[in-house]
């Protein structure tokens, strides 16, 4: 069944000039039928140099939203409106609002894992594999990072500057406990731990590498090491078998499982594409500052 849905979508690509992208955290079924995998705002900056008209984005919302603010000519098809992220959530235009008019004039520093209307309020934008560099960027001695409390921390720890935290988290990642890591490195003791910067600092202490998912994969091609243990949502592992085939990988837990992630599937997909539904698209007045801040970033 799957395969008769896949060749499907593929006449569907073909036709329709299209492009499908899917996150690192995907199913292995959706990132088989991806034209490009990888983190959010990396898929959108490829997708933003192709001449395709339509871009099928296998992710959560915030990430279509980014595709938008990025390719405003292109259509942005979200197979499933309602795949969310939690995280995301935690920051509304009018809290945030709130807690700027509250503070001395400083950058608000906002993780690309927002609302593209939270983004249109930012100073400047960052990754989880850039946040550090963002940050020391800045001529400021003070900022404010939302929405992830985790990532403003790793960021205070390696620039020495004042970061005011959000109190916002990936619920996945900051559940991983130092117990339950300790326990994966015991049963496999050869093995290296990396760590997301979005989980909590005390397991960020405990790993051999605090990197993106993007430089996990990086990392675990490069290293000399044959054998892992991975601190983020399980569907990396996927995509690390497939590039590293050779070399063995561990989940540290297998409750990092994001079920947002999860949502779409292939008959998503295809009834996505075949009737050009569940668009995303950013209006212009949020769009033009949004663009702004991931553009500074991107300056960088």
């Amino acid at each position: 069944m799957n395969r008769d849905v896949s060749d499907k979508i593929r006449i569907l690509v073909r036709q329709k000039n299209a492009l499908i992208l899917a996150h690192n955290y995907q199913p292995p079924e959706i990132q088989d039928i991806a034209d490009m995998c990888g983190d959010s705002l990396e898929l959108s900056i490829k997708a933003a140099d192709t001449d395709a008209e339509i871009i099928v984005f296998c992710g959560v919302h915030f990430m279509a939203e980014t595709a938008s603010i990025l390719c405003p000519e292109k259509t942005i098809l979200l197979p499933r409106t309602d795949a969310g992220c939690p995280m995301a959530d935690m920051v509304t235009t009018e809290a945030l609002e709130e807690k700027i008019k509250s503070m001395p004039e400083i950058p608000v520093v906002t993780y690309v894992n927002s609302s593209a209307a939270v983004k249109a309020m930012s100073t400047i934008c960052c990754t989880s594999a850039n946040a550090v560099k963002v940050v020391q960027s800045l001529d400021a001695n003070e900022v404010l990072m939302v929405p992830d409390r985790n990532l403003a921390a790793y960021t205070a720890g390696h620039t020495g500057k004042k970061v005011h935290f959000w109190d916002g988290f990936c619920p996945y990642h900051d559940r991983l406990d130092p117990d339950t890591v300790s326990r994966a490195k015991k049963r496999y003791p050869e093995a290296l731990f990396m760590a997301h910067p979005e989980c909590r600092p005390e397991i960020t202490a405990m790993a051999d590498i605090v990197t993106s998912t993007s430089g996990m994969l990086e990392y675990a091609g490069k290293s000399e090491s044959d054998e892992f243990i991975v601190g983020t949502e399980t569907g990396l592992i996927y995509a690390l078998e497939k590039a590293n085939p050779a070399k063995t990988f561990h989940p540290a837990s297998e409750h990092m499982y994001c079920q947002d992630m999860k949502k779409i599937t292939l008959a998503d997909i295809e009834a996505s594409l075949k009737n050009l539904s569940a668009e995303v698209r950013v209006a212009e007045e949020i769009r033009i500052p949004a663009l702004s801040a991931v553009k500074k970033m991107l300056l960088i």
